[in-house]
């Protein structure tokens, strides 16, 4: 194709609808019919990214190769597609206002008074074509956040308005989801929500080319019809996207559906090859019939939404598939772990894996549960912050050190064994100043981490301001904590053992945000396979 093309997905109605899970499924059929595609997702907060969120606010902060701190929906664009995502695949309003902002200050506007528009809009068209301009792309589709009306998505609407016009017919599209409730008062289902819903999209000069309704119900022809009349779609362009088992069920429905076919079709390109998803089903068998299951508990202090771990509880999933079992992940909240319940509250697990986070609380729960899978013996994955209670754990337990610790917890600690880089030590801004991004580890050839990568240096990505204090390596090696990854430029250490255990691992850095469908993250397959191991034991 000699052009990138464009696709926009718009939401309606609620929001949580699955923009994000349509925009990857979609992008996923695209792939496979032989198109090279990435996602993007323009979100309208002010935060320049979401680094500084908490989890309970927006869920997981995703981390790419090149450390940027993104949406959790990149995630899913990487694990549907297997394909590295970037910084420019993920702008917020932030973003966009501090460069516009600068570009102010170093006078590049020639006097003028700087305006939405078309300053601003100018600026999201900018950031939208970056990727299509790199040549490496045939469709970009972008996801917009929030809800059409919503005040603050306003800019990024009439920036569409101006690219579509800009770009024609041919090279650009709007698909906009919606929700078609179900009144069980009534016992049916209302299109009048969708139909204010593009009534909405409309007003900023926007038609909408292609309907996906989400619903609990399939909609019937004469629905369909409805949709495609009042809302100014072709019959064909009426999509239902109905709720699925799993998310991974919903590239098949939109085939099913004809979304790709009808995206194709609009975009004027030829639709004579048929999506490959022979791996992708694959997938899918192994994760449905499941040969055997199971229980792993996740320990952390953001439990009570499951979006704050999105990526490892995927990664569970793909390494589940990979070993023909149902991984069941038991919500441990660390806040309410003590020496007095931990028995109870692990007892029945057959492994545990304590979860990356900040900040002081719940961390004695975390400490606990380590020493709980040390002692019993039962396989151990920590991630990030939960590798650090590992150290603290054998530290204090082991070593003898009882108040051994973490400047993060206590900055007057007398035995530091996480302690703040000498290079954070003079940062004050929160955003963006972590270790981020993808970093070398030299790996020990004879010990687990060495078989699971089979690789003497592997990369993966970091997400933290606090590391293992080397001043302390000789007397945990010494007593059977053996750093077993250490970074070659920094020689800090990334991976941590207990070779004495069956399978005893903490690494410094986030494997999960690595795992996808077609390549599942080979430490959580292990670990999922040390779990099968024990649980077939007992």
């Amino acid at each position: 194709m000699s052009t990138t093309k464009y696709i926009f997905v718009t939401g309606g109605v609620s929001s949580s609808l699955g923009k994000g899970i349509i925009a990857a499924s979609l992008a996923k059929l695209l792939q496979a019919r032989g198109y090279r595609v990435t996602i993007q997702k323009l979100d309208p907060y002010i935060n320049v990214d979401p680094g500084t969120l908490n989890p309970y606010e927006h869920g997981e902060c995703y981390v790419t190769d090149d450390g940027a701190e993104t949406d959790l929906d990149l995630g899913h664009y990487e694990r549907f597609l297997n394909v590295n995502t970037s910084q420019a695949n993920n702008v917020t309003t932030g973003r966009i206002y501090q460069s516009v902002i600068e570009k102010e200050r170093r006078g590049e506007f020639l006097g003028k008074t700087v305006q939405v528009v078309p300053h601003i809009t100018n600026e999201i068209k900018e950031r939208i074509q970056q990727l299509g301009s790199t040549g490496e792309y045939d469709i970009v589709i972008t996801e917009i956040g929030g809800t059409v009306g919503d005040i603050e998505s306003l800019p990024y609407i009439e920036a569409v308005r101006q690219l579509r016009w800009e770009l024609g017919d041919d090279n650009a599209l709007v698909i906009h989801l919606t929700l078609i409730p179900f009144l069980s008062a009534a016992g049916e289902l209302k299109t009048k929500p969708t139909q204010h819903s593009v009534k909405t999209l409309m007003e900023s000069g926007i038609k909408a080319d292609i309907l996906v309704c989400r619903t609990e119900h399939d909609l019937s022809d004469d629905l369909r019809k409805k949709l495609a009349l009042f809302c100014n779609v072709k019959q064909e362009a009426v999509i239902q996207s109905i709720d699925a088992s799993t998310i991974y069920d919903v590239p098949n429905m939109m085939l099913q559906e004809g979304l790709d076919t009808v995206t194709l079709q609009k975009l004027g390109i030829e639709t004579t090859t048929e999506p490959d998803l022979t791996r992708w089903n694959q997938f899918l068998e192994r994760h449905k019939n499941p040969k055997g299951e199971v229980n792993i508990g996740l320990v952390g202090k953001y439990v009570e939404l499951q979006d704050s771990y999105k990526s490892i509880l995927e990664s569970f999933i793909h390494a589940g598939a990979e070993n023909e079992v149902k991984v069941n992940v038991e919500y441990i909240h660390s806040e309410y772990i003590n020496k007095n319940n931990s028995e109870a509250k692990f007892k029945n697990l057959d492994a545990i894996l304590v979860a990356p986070g900040f900040g002081e609380r719940g961390i004695e729960g975390k400490v606990e549960a380590v020493r709980y899978a040390r002692e019993n013996k039962l396989p151990f994955l920590g991630i990030c912050l939960g590798m650090q209670m590992a150290v603290i754990e054998y530290s204090r337990n082991v070593l003898g050190i009882k108040d051994a610790n973490s400047t993060e917890m206590n900055p007057q600690t007398p035995n530091p064994v996480i302690n703040l880089m000498e290079d954070q030590k003079s940062i004050t801004d929160m955003g963006g100043t972590m270790r981020l991004g993808s970093w070398k580890c030299d790996v020990k050839a004879d010990s687990i981490i060495g078989s699971v990568y089979n690789s003497k240096t592997i990369e993966e990505r970091h997400r933290h301001r606090y590391e293992y204090n080397n001043k302390y390596k000789e007397q945990l090696e010494a007593a059977g904590m053996i750093a077993t990854g250490i970074n070659p430029d920094t020689q800090l250490v990334e991976v941590v053992e207990v070779p004495s255990h069956p399978w005893f691992v903490g690494v410094q850095y986030h494997p999960e945000y690595k795992s996808t469908v077609a390549n599942p993250h080979p430490l959580f397959v292990a670990f999922v396979k040390a779990a099968h191991q024990h649980a077939e034991k007992n």
